[in-house]
């Protein structure tokens, strides 16, 4: 550690034994700090350390006693910390990156506890961390849920029922009283501007009556209300007229809020924030990209978003960290792409002849897009690059027979490869499948092709642990627990991925440890409109299979109103009757005061079984209980032991049920279309026809007129782009667990936006591949700290 670092800890050491009373120096720090900051520079210490320390130190004379000593623990914990990198730096034979001579790049300091800001002591802390608040870096990134428009002035003569307003006046009047029959406190002023006159009232707040005295002039802002038929406005925010005006006589932030945190208080510790940092903050996103995409400066986009001057500049504030968040996660996306690309494989091929004779002797033809996700497949393979694939196609689209013949290509070559569901129920669906193409075509012997899952004896896992490493399987099918078994391949050079929404980064990286960098083939149902691809497969080739095998009766799809759900009742009565199965899926476990019982899945399951279906086997499924109790559940419907099975969405993925031709939803509306695409999805995989009734909470008619757009298409692109357009973005980013966390603002499906980013991303990354030059450095930091440095994009 450099001399005036230890120096600087001494004083540090001796301000905690005198219990931070800022009597450690003579003059106290506000003395100490110029003149130890001068003295470092000329000795050659870090100079971004010393502004760092600088930054942190500057409010403690100021500072509460709590305060003080958090601001002195930070200081501690930042030198320590740099020791540290230092050290290993030392110790691994490289040195130190050179600092940017000119202001701190995004500083660790930004990073220190919110209790080093005035007003902030621990038990705040606690109350804002349930708001997912921790540092300075986390207030100055909370952006307001909206804005009231205070900015115009209204004359009280002006003034209409119901208006969100801003008056200016001065106080004629006021007192206080206690309302009748209630411990309520009210003050009552009357306001008069000139042009009227007009009662307010506060509630509970009597301390008032000492601020404001007659002739006071004050600015208020609030809901214009009324009472005994005369105007007024209650419990409104008030600031002197010549305050900086935070609360009133603006564009005012309103921000989400917990228990004990009020709206004004954390208003004025954001701007203490915004005002204090927002000046010591290097911007991270190049000049050039600042110029040529005309955004504002990060520190003025932070002052405009959460106190914007006007909505011009609120809306070029929104713009300019919106365009931050997608570039980020573009970069990040493009720095996986680029590593999975720089990494060669074995080039695998087939000839045309044979495929061909195998597509041929198929009972059904493949569509056009099939042959086309096949083709491409194919050249991922020849290529000598990894294949890092998604194939997307709705239910029923033909992703298993496209994801066989692309094993099959690897197991020609004698190599191994490995097929991965989210359930034990679809692991023995897909091998069964599987099994029967392999054997049906000679490839594989049946001792070639092996299923293992948890309920697999010990005896036998042993024994397919050690035929999976002598490479005599050749293809083994499971769940995802295969990447945490004790498994080792001889030759594993393919992994398909069923549904890759349940698999995040960090089992595809457990997938590369597995074998060789095994190529990856992602086969997802859920329906992504096109327009966010790029962003929500950005680091992913995307095959998709738009058109749907032929001979498949679409699945008849009602709403019906919540009284007609007799006709629901009558039609699973009669399909069970016949033989056949039904699901009936409520949107929560458990029923509490504040929701209807009907939509509680534990309720719905005792009143289906004792009072409307009670001739019936009926099953219970959902989220709460052990996964052996759910494989046990789903085998018993599979082996059609139950008859109806009443279950939350946990039916979503897992389930092929040939014999399942009838399912309800209950509260339909709380579901996007595309999660009702794939619940649908749970019946019609027969060949006879099958029937889907949606029944809302209530008869909301805009609601009604979504849920409709299920009876007129079974295209989940074409719903998913429906719902895109009518709910947002939301249901759809849940998709990719990403390991990004710098999505707040922006809008995902902003098309223009993400082209642009992209661009952004991709030529800066051509100039600088790792991020290591001097004007990158703010950017590296931002980006390590919102890929949270677990993805493949990390820079090291």
């Amino acid at each position: 550690m450099h001399a005036s670092f230890i120096e600087l800890l001494k004083y540090l050491k001796l301000e905690t034994t005198k219990g931070f009373n800022n009597k450690a120096i003579v003059g106290g720090f506000e003395r100490l700090l110029p003149i130890w900051q001068e003295k470092a520079i000329a000795e050659g210490a870090d100079s971004n350390l010393i502004s760092q320390i600088v930054i942190l130190m500057q409010p403690y004379d100021e500072s509460s006693l709590e305060s003080r000593k958090n601001i002195i623990h930070s200081v501690v914990a930042l030198l320590k910390e740099d020791d540290r990198e230092k050290e290993s730096a030392h110790i691994q034979g490289s040195t130190p990156k050179k600092s940017v001579p000119s202001e701190p790049y995004q500083p660790r300091a930004v990073f220190a506890p919110l209790t080093v800001i005035q007003g902030i002591g621990d038990k705040m802390a606690l109350k804002l961390k349930k708001l997912g608040l921790d540092t300075i870096y986390d207030l100055l990134h909370y952006y307001p849920r909206r804005y009231n428009d205070y900015s115009q002035l209204t004359p009280i003569r002006d003034l209409q029922f119901g208006e969100e307003v801003t008056i200016s006046g001065s106080v004629q009047s006021i007192q206080k009283r206690n309302a009748k029959n209630s411990r309520l406190q009210l003050v009552e002023c009357m306001i008069s501007d000139g042009t009227g006159s007009l009662w307010v009232t506060w509630f509970n707040q009597p301390w008032l009556t000492n601020r404001l005295n007659i002739g006071t002039h004050i600015v208020c802002s609030g809901k214009i209300d009324t009472y005994l038929g005369r105007l007024c406005l209650n419990n409104p925010e008030w600031e002197p007229i010549n305050a900086e005006h935070l609360h009133t006589n603006r564009i005012v932030p309103v921000y989400s809020l917990t228990a004990g945190i009020q709206q004004k208080w954390l208003r004025e510790r954001i701007y203490q924030a915004i005002t204090f940092w927002t000046q010591r903050i290097r911007d991270y996103l190049p000049e050039n990209i600042l110029q040529q995409e005309k955004l504002l400066s990060l520190n003025d986009a932070l002052n405009g978003i959460h106190f914007p001057s006007d909505h011009e500049n609120l809306h070029r504030s929104i713009e300019r960290l919106s365009f931050d968040e997608v570039f980020l996660m573009q970069l990040g996306y493009a720095r996986q792409k680029a590593d999975w690309n720089s990494l060669s494989a074995h080039p695998y091929q087939i000839e045309d002849d044979i495929l061909q004779k195998e597509i041929s002797a198929l009972p059904y033809e493949l569509t056009e897009s099939q042959m086309q996700s096949l083709a491409e497949i194919r050249s991922d393979l020849s290529s000598g690059k990894l294949m890092n694939r998604l194939l997307q196609g709705d239910v029923g689209a033909g992703k298993t027979v496209v994801a066989r013949f692309a094993m099959e290509i690897i197991v020609r070559a004698g190599k191994q490869t490995a097929f991965l569901a989210p359930t034990a129920l679809l692991a023995q669906q897909h091998y069964q499948t599987l099994l029967s193409m392999f054997l049906q075509d000679g490839i594989l012997s049946q001792e070639e092709i092996i299923c293992l899952l948890g309920a697999t004896p010990e005896k036998e896992k042993q024994k397919i642990r050690k035929e999976l490493a002598s490479g005599s399987i050749k293809v083994i099918v499971g769940t995802h627990a295969l990447l945490e078994d004790p498994v080792e391949f001889q030759d594993l050079q393919m992994v398909v991925i069923d549904e890759q929404h349940r698999f995040g980064v960090a089992q595809r990286a457990a997938i590369r440890a597995k074998g060789d960098n095994p190529h990856i083939l992602i086969m997802s149902a859920t329906p992504i409109p096109r327009s966010l691809n790029l962003t929500i497969h950005g680091d992913l080739d995307v095959s998709t299979l738009s058109d749907m095998p032929g001979g498949r009766i679409p699945v008849a799809t009602y709403v019906l109103h919540p009284q007609q759900k007799e006709i629901a009742y009558e039609k699973i009565r009669t399909q069970v009757q016949s033989g056949y199965q039904a699901f009936v899926v409520y949107p929560q476990i458990d029923s509490d005061e504040d929701e209807p019982n009907n939509l509680a899945v534990t309720t719905g399951y005792t009143e289906l079984e004792k009072n409307i279906f009670p001739d019936f086997r009926i099953g219970l499924l959902h989220g709460k209980l052990k996964q052996e109790e759910k494989d046990t559940i789903m085998e018993q419907f599979r082996r059609q032991e139950l008859d109806i099975l009443a279950s939350t969405t946990v039916i979503e993925v897992g389930m092929d049920i040939p014999n399942a031709t009838i399912i309800l939803i209950e509260g339909a509306n709380r579901f996007g279309l595309a999660q009702l695409h794939q619940l649908r999805g749970r019946v019609g995989r027969g060949e006879v026809a099958s029937f889907c009734y949606l029944i809302p909470e209530e008869d909301n008619s805009i609601e009604n007129e979504r849920l409709r757009k299920m009876t007129e298409t079974n295209d989940g692109f074409a719903l998913a782009e429906f719902d895109l357009k009518t709910r947002g973005p939301g249901d759809f980013f849940g998709t990719r667990q990403s390991g990004y966390r710098g999505l707040k603002l922006a809008n995902i499906s902003d098309i223009k936006l993400i082209t642009r980013a992209r661009s952004q991303a991709e030529a800066l990354l051509k100039r600088d591949p790792d991020l290591v030059l001097e004007e990158n450095q703010a950017l590296r930091y931002e980006f390590d700290h919102l890929w949270n440095n677990t993805t493949n994009g990390e820079l090291s």
